[in-house]
């Protein structure tokens, strides 16, 4: 555990209470000023003017630190909120240290010269001593945690914590993203009402009229027999092909044909499908004809023979 650097004794003891826990839980966690910085966004060199009593830590520092030790925030705030009023409320005179740091109340930070010994963590007994530094040399590299403008330094307005910066971005991109889906949103119900109408809401069935089906021309067989040929009524051809995907009524006389043969083509449709073709085929096979499944003039002339 590391060896603490006494506070300085005009320290007011609720300021001194404050620092006390936070050193605890720094050394309880076994961390170092470089991991307590990393994990909680404060620079080193902050910490270790917080917890030497050279400054009173932000809110935002103190609640973290309260998440890596494991502990409620609830009474460590209330001991830096004490603690922020007994340093504000010191009594005229008093040794000169630095304004306290309320950086999640939106206050400038003062950034001070370091020139006093403070312990590092390089060993139990280890102490190192801090050498001066030149006024100014910190304003020209801003501490990790602070991100200042050029416009509010210049106004001598707050600096912005990188935190407050990270959430105003990802709250920037979460609402450009929702204004986004809800543009697509508009444009899909605006085609879709050009395309007759918003659709029907989940769980009832649509009123929407389907679009009527194809009319198919109604055939019948009414056989025949004429000069020694058969004829259904449909078409009096005897030489023309009739193939697979024709339509109309040559296919419904081949269709009353084959079903006269005693082969079923499916229906008397006028639609030369896959059942039709079948039925063709296997005519053309009782028949000793080439097995191709069109009807051509061979298959004509068994047909109506």
């Amino acid at each position: 555990m590391s060896r603490w650097k006494a506070l300085p004794a005009e320290l007011d003891p609720r300021v001194r209470q404050l620092l006390v826990r936070l050193r605890r839980l720094k050394d309880h966690n076994g961390l170092t000023m470089r991991q307590l910085a990393a994990r909680t966004g404060y620079s080193a060199k902050s910490w270790e003017r917080y917890l030497s009593g050279r400054s009173v830590p932000p809110r935002d520092a103190v609640e973290a630190m309260a998440r890596i030790g494991g502990e409620d925030p609830t009474r460590l705030l209330a001991l830096h909120e004490v603690a922020v009023a007994a340093w504000r409320d010191r009594p005229p005179g008093a040794p000169e240290q630095d304004a306290p740091e309320e950086g999640a109340a939106g206050h400038a930070v003062t950034e001070p010269a370091p020139t006093e010994t403070v312990l590092t963590d390089a060993g139990p007994s280890a102490v190192a001593a801090v050498a001066p530094v030149p006024a100014g040399a910190e304003a020209a590299a801003p501490e990790p945690e602070q991100v200042t403008t050029s416009a509010t330094r210049a106004a001598g307005g707050p600096r912005i914590s990188r935190r407050a910066l990270s959430i105003a971005l990802v709250s920037g991109s979460v609402a450009l993203v929702l204004a986004a889906s809800a543009a697509v949103f508009v444009a899909v119900r605006i085609m879709d009402d050009d395309k007759g109408g918003a659709p029907a809401p989940a769980g009832h069935a649509s009123t929407a009229a389907a679009p009527p089906a194809a009319t198919k021309a109604a055939y019948s067989c009414h056989l025949e027999r004429a000069d020694g040929h058969w004829y259904a009524g449909n078409s009096r051809a005897t030489d023309s092909t009739v193939a697979y995907g024709d339509s109309g009524p040559q296919v419904a006389e081949v269709q009353c044909l084959l079903r006269r043969a005693g082969i079923s083509p499916g229906g008397i449709d006028g639609m030369f499908g896959p059942l039709t073709m079948g039925a063709v085929e296997r005519f053309q096979r009782q028949a000793h004809l080439d097995v191709d499944g069109i009807a051509g003039p061979h298959t004509w002339k068994a047909l109506r023979g």
